[in-house]
């Protein structure tokens, strides 16, 4: 019961910030923080919608329209914004790997722990390259270039303690404690994918305040 409370909390807060931007029409300047934030709201439900509404809403054109300079944030403002955004990588590819793993039946060691943690990561790390990508105004080779190595100097540290938190957590959840692979056609499994994204967070957040303090991140995307 509990399991389905916090997945149905997670959809219906995705779904307020969908509604928020596409039907009232409070459009994020930085079009992949339409991406970013319905996707923190999965897993971190009304939080997620509370920290939109403080921080994604105000940097609408719709928003300053009514309400002029955007109000004051907190001075941990950035690291939280681009700390979710590393975070999105990691929500977006474990949804891609579930998929493929599961759809596909595939297993490592006649287990399916150790496929679902390789396509996490590189899933991870192919929807950081893309993010990036978006955003670049080159074109062809020198446009893929640019987002490589925007994304190896800002993103990648982030995404990679993000995704040891993460699967760490899953192996000890498979391995310790429920002795079983739990499939994605459970609640269970996915209220435990929420915790643990919630973990990596955490986990990401020093690292991504390291990259902002040594310049590694020199566009900080839909902070205010």
């Amino acid at each position: 019961m509990l399991s389905w409370v916090t997945v149905l909390v997670g959809l219906a807060s995705t779904v307020v910030i969908v509604v928020d931007h596409f039907v009232l029409r409070y459009r994020q300047p930085v079009k992949i923080m339409e991406i970013v934030w319905p996707a923190t709201a999965l897993y971190f439900g009304p939080a997620g919608v509370l920290a939109y509404r403080r921080w994604g809403r105000p940097q609408s054109p719709r928003w300053l329209e009514r309400h002029g300079a955007q109000p004051k944030t907190s001075r941990h403002a950035v690291t939280i914004i681009e700390t979710l955004h590393c975070a999105t990588h990691c929500v977006l590819g474990a949804i891609i790997a579930t998929v493929v793993v599961f759809g596909l039946s595939l297993e490592m060691f006649d287990k399916r722990l150790w496929p679902e943690f390789i396509g996490d990561y590189v899933a991870a790390v192919l929807v950081g390259f893309a993010f990036r990508y978006s955003t670049e105004v080159d074109s062809g080779g020198r446009r893929a270039r640019a987002a490589a190595r925007r994304f190896l100097k800002g993103d990648l540290l982030s995404v990679t303690v993000f995704e040891v938190a993460l699967l760490g957590w899953l192996a000890l959840m498979e391995l310790a404690v429920f002795h079983e692979t739990l499939p994605p056609g459970d609640p269970v499994f996915w209220l435990i994918v929420q915790i643990g994204m919630i973990i990596g967070f955490l986990a990401a957040w020093w690292p991504t305040q390291w990259l902002i303090g040594r310049g590694a991140k020199g566009e900080l995307l839909g902070a205010p």
